[in-house]
């Protein structure tokens, strides 16, 4: 049997003259060596996007952390801070493809960006610069430090009992993650599960029981030094578990 393919979405990025799609190689390699899987990266086309064929060919997705945001008008608010990246083709890419991912059961993982943008997707909402928030600490990273610095262990997180994260991680109760994000859920989508908190109750993962796949949204970047990251190895094993388990019983569905 093949491997598994895994789409990355790809973010819209300016360098030098051009207009690029992108996605880093850490997320990448997570779906390689995480998950062993085979990556197969989509550009952010919007709605151009072929989202029938896209489906059809993938048996997982990795929705990536980025420096962009999604943009608050699809939840109802405007932009708080202007200054903040924005990527509107993302947006027009990812939001359709989680919605239909989901009700398929394609499996579907999501890290920082992809965790916010996935809450969206399904009807949540979003503190737009968790700093502000009253009985919120400061979730973001120090630009001026290194990037090993910036990537270290930040804070503890409460590991929420009987959960998909519990199990995954063999019912350890809390853990610690690193912590490079300004923005966070505020309202909860319908029908989403709580798998972690941080000590001030900002949500740091989620599932979607009602999915009938594999779904974990992590608010922290476990793709970072993942291989020498017994946790971050145990989530991305189990996204590639359930990958393989998709593209198998796809391959044995009757027409």
């Amino acid at each position: 049997m093949r491997s598994p393919i895994v789409l990355v979405p790809a973010c819209t990025r300016q360098f030098g003259d051009f207009p690029y799609y992108g996605a880093q190689i850490k997320y990448v390699d997570a779906v390689v060596h995480g998950a062993g899987c085979a990556p197969l990266v989509l550009p952010a086309v919007g709605q151009a996007m072929d989202l029938e064929t896209m489906l059809a060919i993938c048996d997982g997705i990795l929705l990536t952390g980025s420096a962009s945001n999604v943009h608050p008008s699809h939840y109802g608010q405007d932009v708080y801070d202007p200054a903040l990246p924005q990527d509107p083709a993302r947006d027009a890419t990812t939001l359709p493809l989680i919605r239909a991912a989901l009700r398929r059961g394609i499996p579907v993982i999501a890290v920082c960006r992809g965790f916010q943008e996935m809450n969206v997707a399904l009807g949540g909402s979003l503190y737009q610069a968790v700093q502000d928030v009253e009985g919120k600490m400061d979730h973001r990273e120090n630009p001026d430090l290194p990037l090993e610095e910036q990537y270290g262990p930040a804070h503890v997180i409460m590991i929420e009992e009987g959960g998909q994260l519990q199990r995954i991680l063999n019912g350890a109760t809390q853990t610690w993650v690193n912590s490079l994000h300004g923005q966070g859920v505020d309202r909860l989508a319908d029908g989403i599960a709580i798998e972690a908190r941080s000590d001030d109750g900002l949500v740091e993962a989620f599932s979607v029981p009602s999915a009938p796949g594999f779904s974990l949204a992590v608010q922290w970047h476990p793709e970072w030094r993942l291989l020498d990251n017994p946790d971050s190895m145990k989530i991305f094993g189990a996204f590639g578990d359930a990958c393989r388990s998709y593209l198998e019983n796809k391959g044995s569905a009757v027409p």
